[in-house]
Protein backbone atom coordinates (compact mmCIF):
# COMPACT_ATOMS: atom_id res chain seq x y z
CA UNK A 1 0.00 0.00 0.00
CA UNK A 2 1.28 3.45 -0.88
CA UNK A 3 2.04 5.11 2.49
CA UNK A 4 1.05 8.47 1.03
CA UNK A 5 -2.38 7.36 -0.17
CA UNK A 6 -5.48 9.07 1.21
CA UNK A 7 -6.90 5.82 2.62
CA UNK A 8 -3.65 4.97 4.40
CA UNK A 9 -3.47 8.41 6.03
CA UNK A 10 -7.15 8.23 7.01
CA UNK A 11 -6.65 4.83 8.66
CA UNK A 12 -3.64 6.18 10.51
CA UNK A 13 -5.72 9.06 11.85
CA UNK A 14 -8.36 6.67 13.19
CA UNK A 15 -5.77 4.37 14.79
CA UNK A 16 -4.01 7.34 16.42
CA UNK A 17 -7.16 9.03 17.70
CA UNK A 18 -9.23 6.12 19.04
CA UNK A 19 -6.97 5.13 21.98
CA UNK A 20 -6.88 8.77 23.12
CA UNK A 21 -10.62 9.08 22.61
CA UNK A 22 -11.39 6.02 24.71
CA UNK A 23 -9.05 7.21 27.46
CA UNK A 24 -10.64 10.67 27.57
CA UNK A 25 -14.17 9.25 27.38
CA UNK A 26 -13.44 6.91 30.30
CA UNK A 27 -12.07 9.85 32.33
CA UNK A 28 -15.26 11.84 31.67
CA UNK A 29 -17.51 8.89 32.48
CA UNK A 30 -15.72 8.31 35.81
CA UNK A 31 -16.62 11.88 36.78
CA UNK A 32 -20.07 12.09 35.22
CA UNK A 33 -21.67 8.92 36.62
CA UNK A 34 -20.97 9.44 40.37
CA UNK A 35 -21.72 13.19 40.17
CA UNK A 36 -25.01 12.46 38.40
CA UNK A 37 -25.94 9.82 40.97
CA UNK A 38 -25.17 12.21 43.84
CA UNK A 39 -27.39 14.88 42.29
CA UNK A 40 -30.22 12.36 41.93
CA UNK A 41 -29.96 11.64 45.68
CA UNK A 42 -29.91 15.35 46.56
CA UNK A 43 -33.00 15.92 44.43
CA UNK A 44 -34.86 12.86 45.73
CA UNK A 45 -34.36 13.82 49.38
CA UNK A 46 -35.33 17.46 48.75
CA UNK A 47 -31.94 18.99 49.54
CA UNK A 48 -31.83 21.08 46.35
CA UNK A 49 -35.09 22.80 47.32
CA UNK A 50 -33.76 23.30 50.86
CA UNK A 51 -30.65 25.06 49.58
CA UNK A 52 -32.70 27.18 47.18
CA UNK A 53 -34.90 28.39 50.03
CA UNK A 54 -31.94 30.26 51.52
CA UNK A 55 -30.77 31.79 48.24
CA UNK A 56 -34.05 33.01 46.74
CA UNK A 57 -33.79 36.61 48.18
CA UNK A 58 -30.66 37.15 46.09
CA UNK A 59 -32.59 36.38 42.90
CA UNK A 60 -35.26 38.94 43.76
CA UNK A 61 -32.55 41.61 43.47
CA UNK A 62 -31.96 40.53 39.86
CA UNK A 63 -35.59 40.90 38.82
CA UNK A 64 -36.29 37.19 39.27
CA UNK A 65 -38.86 35.33 41.40
CA UNK A 66 -37.59 33.29 44.36
CA UNK A 67 -38.29 30.01 42.57
CA UNK A 68 -35.42 30.90 40.21
CA UNK A 69 -33.01 29.69 42.88
CA UNK A 70 -34.30 26.13 42.45
CA UNK A 71 -33.79 26.28 38.68
CA UNK A 72 -30.32 27.80 38.96
CA UNK A 73 -29.05 25.33 41.56
CA UNK A 74 -30.47 22.45 39.54
CA UNK A 75 -28.54 23.70 36.50
CA UNK A 76 -25.28 23.81 38.46
CA UNK A 77 -25.52 20.12 39.27
CA UNK A 78 -27.18 18.85 36.09
CA UNK A 79 -27.42 19.94 32.44
CA UNK A 80 -29.26 22.44 30.27
CA UNK A 81 -31.98 19.92 29.32
CA UNK A 82 -33.11 19.80 32.95
CA UNK A 83 -33.33 23.60 32.96
CA UNK A 84 -35.48 23.65 29.81
CA UNK A 85 -37.81 21.04 31.33
CA UNK A 86 -38.27 23.01 34.57
CA UNK A 87 -38.75 26.36 32.80
CA UNK A 88 -41.35 24.79 30.52
CA UNK A 89 -43.23 23.61 33.61
CA UNK A 90 -42.96 26.99 35.39
CA UNK A 91 -44.10 29.02 32.38
CA UNK A 92 -42.24 32.15 33.56
CA UNK A 93 -42.78 35.47 31.76
CA UNK A 94 -40.38 35.78 28.83
CA UNK A 95 -38.25 38.47 30.49
CA UNK A 96 -37.63 36.51 33.72
CA UNK A 97 -37.26 33.26 31.83
CA UNK A 98 -34.63 34.73 29.50
CA UNK A 99 -32.54 36.16 32.35
CA UNK A 100 -32.67 32.88 34.26
CA UNK A 101 -31.91 30.80 31.15
CA UNK A 102 -28.82 32.93 30.42
CA UNK A 103 -27.58 32.45 33.99
CA UNK A 104 -27.99 28.70 33.60
CA UNK A 105 -26.20 28.75 30.23
CA UNK A 106 -23.15 30.06 32.09
CA UNK A 107 -23.26 27.74 35.08
CA UNK A 108 -24.80 24.43 34.04
CA UNK A 109 -22.75 21.26 34.58
CA UNK A 110 -20.54 23.05 37.11
CA UNK A 111 -18.69 20.07 38.57
CA UNK A 112 -17.94 18.10 35.41
CA UNK A 113 -16.94 21.11 33.31
CA UNK A 114 -14.75 22.51 36.10
CA UNK A 115 -12.86 19.21 36.11
CA UNK A 116 -12.24 19.66 32.36
CA UNK A 117 -10.86 23.16 32.89
CA UNK A 118 -8.60 21.95 35.70
CA UNK A 119 -7.23 19.25 33.38
CA UNK A 120 -6.38 21.91 30.77
CA UNK A 121 -4.60 24.29 33.14
CA UNK A 122 -6.88 26.39 35.39
CA UNK A 123 -7.63 26.51 39.11
CA UNK A 124 -10.92 24.81 39.99
CA UNK A 125 -11.71 27.39 42.68
CA UNK A 126 -11.02 30.23 40.26
CA UNK A 127 -13.25 28.69 37.58
CA UNK A 128 -16.08 28.05 40.04
CA UNK A 129 -15.94 31.65 41.26
CA UNK A 130 -15.74 32.94 37.69
CA UNK A 131 -18.77 30.96 36.57
CA UNK A 132 -20.83 31.91 39.61
CA UNK A 133 -19.81 35.55 39.33
CA UNK A 134 -20.32 35.50 35.56
CA UNK A 135 -23.85 34.15 35.99
CA UNK A 136 -24.87 36.97 38.30
CA UNK A 137 -23.12 39.66 36.22
CA UNK A 138 -24.97 38.41 33.12
CA UNK A 139 -28.28 38.47 35.02
CA UNK A 140 -27.59 41.97 36.37
CA UNK A 141 -26.73 43.20 32.87
CA UNK A 142 -29.87 41.73 31.32
CA UNK A 143 -32.07 43.05 34.13
CA UNK A 144 -30.57 46.46 33.40
CA UNK A 145 -31.04 46.54 29.62
CA UNK A 146 -34.02 44.28 28.86
CA UNK A 147 -37.37 46.04 28.41
CA UNK A 148 -39.95 45.53 31.16
CA UNK A 149 -39.84 44.90 34.90
CA UNK A 150 -40.21 41.95 37.26
CA UNK A 151 -43.64 40.32 37.28
CA UNK A 152 -45.67 40.50 40.50
CA UNK A 153 -47.03 37.00 39.96
CA UNK A 154 -46.00 34.37 42.53
CA UNK A 155 -44.68 31.21 40.90
CA UNK A 156 -43.97 27.92 42.65
CA UNK A 157 -42.82 24.46 41.71
CA UNK A 158 -45.36 21.76 42.45
CA UNK A 159 -43.87 18.93 44.51
CA UNK A 160 -44.02 15.52 42.84
CA UNK A 161 -43.66 12.35 44.87
CA UNK A 162 -41.95 9.33 43.32
CA UNK A 163 -40.55 6.24 44.96
CA UNK A 164 -36.82 5.60 45.01
CA UNK A 165 -37.00 2.79 42.46
CA UNK A 166 -38.65 5.08 39.91
CA UNK A 167 -36.10 7.82 40.59
CA UNK A 168 -33.25 5.33 40.22
CA UNK A 169 -34.67 3.97 36.96
CA UNK A 170 -35.05 7.47 35.55
CA UNK A 171 -31.45 8.27 36.52
CA UNK A 172 -30.16 5.04 34.99
CA UNK A 173 -31.94 5.75 31.69
CA UNK A 174 -30.63 9.31 31.58
CA UNK A 175 -27.03 8.45 32.49
CA UNK A 176 -26.93 5.57 30.01
CA UNK A 177 -27.82 8.00 27.23
CA UNK A 178 -25.16 10.44 28.46
CA UNK A 179 -22.46 7.76 28.60
CA UNK A 180 -23.28 6.69 25.05
CA UNK A 181 -23.06 10.30 23.84
CA UNK A 182 -19.68 10.71 25.53
CA UNK A 183 -18.28 7.55 23.94
CA UNK A 184 -19.46 8.48 20.46
CA UNK A 185 -18.86 12.23 20.41
CA UNK A 186 -15.44 12.22 22.08
CA UNK A 187 -14.06 9.63 19.67
CA UNK A 188 -15.62 11.22 16.59
CA UNK A 189 -14.20 14.62 17.56
CA UNK A 190 -10.69 13.30 18.12
CA UNK A 191 -10.71 11.42 14.82
CA UNK A 192 -11.92 14.59 13.09
CA UNK A 193 -9.19 16.66 14.75
CA UNK A 194 -6.53 14.13 13.77
CA UNK A 195 -7.71 14.23 10.15
CA UNK A 196 -7.57 18.04 10.16
CA UNK A 197 -4.02 17.95 11.50
CA UNK A 198 -2.94 15.22 9.06
CA UNK A 199 -4.16 17.11 6.00
CA UNK A 200 -3.25 20.61 7.23
CA UNK A 201 -6.82 21.87 7.42
CA UNK A 202 -6.57 23.55 10.84
CA UNK A 203 -5.21 26.74 9.24
CA UNK A 204 -8.48 26.97 7.33
CA UNK A 205 -10.15 27.57 10.71
CA UNK A 206 -7.41 29.59 12.41
CA UNK A 207 -6.83 32.28 9.77
CA UNK A 208 -10.43 33.53 9.25
CA UNK A 209 -11.02 33.63 13.02
CA UNK A 210 -7.72 35.32 13.90
CA UNK A 211 -9.18 38.89 14.09
CA UNK A 212 -12.01 37.68 16.34
CA UNK A 213 -9.55 35.89 18.65
CA UNK A 214 -7.57 39.13 18.99
CA UNK A 215 -10.72 41.03 20.01
CA UNK A 216 -11.46 38.36 22.61
CA UNK A 217 -7.87 38.55 23.89
CA UNK A 218 -7.24 34.91 22.99
CA UNK A 219 -4.07 33.55 21.34
CA UNK A 220 -4.31 31.81 17.96
CA UNK A 221 -3.37 28.47 19.53
CA UNK A 222 -6.77 28.36 21.25
CA UNK A 223 -8.85 28.78 18.07
CA UNK A 224 -9.73 25.13 17.42
CA UNK A 225 -10.63 24.47 21.06
CA UNK A 226 -12.67 27.69 21.15
CA UNK A 227 -14.65 26.62 18.07
CA UNK A 228 -15.36 23.17 19.52
CA UNK A 229 -16.35 24.54 22.94
CA UNK A 230 -18.79 26.96 21.31
CA UNK A 231 -20.29 24.39 18.96
CA UNK A 232 -20.84 21.45 21.32
CA UNK A 233 -19.87 22.64 24.80
CA UNK A 234 -17.15 21.96 27.35
CA UNK A 235 -17.91 18.39 28.42
CA UNK A 236 -18.05 16.83 24.97
CA UNK A 237 -15.47 19.25 23.56
CA UNK A 238 -12.99 18.43 26.34
CA UNK A 239 -11.39 15.75 24.17
CA UNK A 240 -10.03 18.38 21.77
CA UNK A 241 -8.99 20.78 24.53
CA UNK A 242 -7.14 18.10 26.49
CA UNK A 243 -5.47 16.71 23.37
CA UNK A 244 -4.28 20.15 22.29
CA UNK A 245 -2.70 20.66 25.73
CA UNK A 246 -1.06 17.24 25.82
CA UNK A 247 0.41 17.70 22.34
CA UNK A 248 1.86 21.07 23.34
CA UNK A 249 -0.13 22.90 20.67
CA UNK A 250 -1.66 25.04 23.40
CA UNK A 251 0.41 26.18 26.38
CA UNK A 252 -0.90 26.10 29.94
CA UNK A 253 -1.08 29.91 29.97
CA UNK A 254 -3.00 30.00 26.68
CA UNK A 255 -5.36 27.27 27.87
CA UNK A 256 -6.01 29.23 31.06
CA UNK A 257 -7.01 32.28 29.00
CA UNK A 258 -9.30 30.09 26.91
CA UNK A 259 -10.87 28.68 30.07
CA UNK A 260 -11.60 32.20 31.33
CA UNK A 261 -13.59 32.75 28.14
CA UNK A 262 -15.39 29.41 27.77
CA UNK A 263 -16.21 29.25 31.48
CA UNK A 264 -18.73 32.02 30.77
CA UNK A 265 -19.42 31.61 27.04
CA UNK A 266 -19.65 28.12 25.57
CA UNK A 267 -22.10 25.93 23.66
CA UNK A 268 -23.43 28.97 21.81
CA UNK A 269 -25.23 26.88 19.18
CA UNK A 270 -27.22 23.96 20.56
CA UNK A 271 -28.03 25.18 24.08
CA UNK A 272 -29.54 28.59 23.22
CA UNK A 273 -31.58 26.99 20.43
CA UNK A 274 -33.28 24.78 23.04
CA UNK A 275 -34.75 27.87 24.70
CA UNK A 276 -36.32 29.09 21.47
CA UNK A 277 -38.98 26.41 22.07
CA UNK A 278 -39.97 28.42 25.17
CA UNK A 279 -40.38 31.61 23.16
CA UNK A 280 -37.12 33.29 24.24
CA UNK A 281 -35.25 35.56 21.81
CA UNK A 282 -31.92 34.11 20.69
CA UNK A 283 -29.72 37.20 20.85
CA UNK A 284 -30.43 37.86 24.56
CA UNK A 285 -29.12 34.36 25.31
CA UNK A 286 -25.87 34.85 23.39
CA UNK A 287 -24.30 38.33 23.43
CA UNK A 288 -24.28 38.99 27.23
CA UNK A 289 -22.20 35.82 27.75
CA UNK A 290 -19.79 36.81 24.96
CA UNK A 291 -19.30 40.30 26.43
CA UNK A 292 -18.71 39.06 29.99
CA UNK A 293 -16.37 36.32 28.71
CA UNK A 294 -14.32 38.88 26.77
CA UNK A 295 -14.02 41.10 29.86
CA UNK A 296 -12.95 38.09 31.96
CA UNK A 297 -10.09 37.29 29.55
CA UNK A 298 -8.80 40.87 29.35
CA UNK A 299 -8.94 41.18 33.15
CA UNK A 300 -6.95 37.96 33.45
CA UNK A 301 -4.36 39.31 31.00
CA UNK A 302 -4.19 42.56 32.97
CA UNK A 303 -3.71 40.59 36.19
CA UNK A 304 -0.81 38.70 34.65
CA UNK A 305 0.81 41.90 33.44
CA UNK A 306 0.59 43.47 36.91
CA UNK A 307 2.15 40.36 38.48
CA UNK A 308 4.91 40.40 35.88
CA UNK A 309 5.71 44.06 36.61
CA UNK A 310 5.74 43.42 40.37
CA UNK A 311 8.13 40.50 39.96
CA UNK A 312 10.60 42.78 38.13
CA UNK A 313 10.57 45.43 40.85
Amino acid sequence: MNPESFTYRLNRCVKTALPKGLKTAWWLIKITVPVSFGVMLLDFFGLLNLIAGYTSPVFNQLGLPGVSAVVFITSIFTNIYSVVAILAMLDLPVREGTILATMCLVSHGFLIESAVMKRTGSSVVRMLLLRLGGSFVVAWLLNLVMPGTMSEETITIAATQVDFTAALLHWFTSISSTVLKILVLVNVLLVFQQIMEEFGWIDAINKPLSPLMKVFGLPESTTLSWVVANLIGLAYGSAIMIDQREKGKMSREDADLLNHHVAVSHSQLEDPLLFITLGYTLHWLIWPRVVVAMVAVWLRKGERKVKSLKSKV
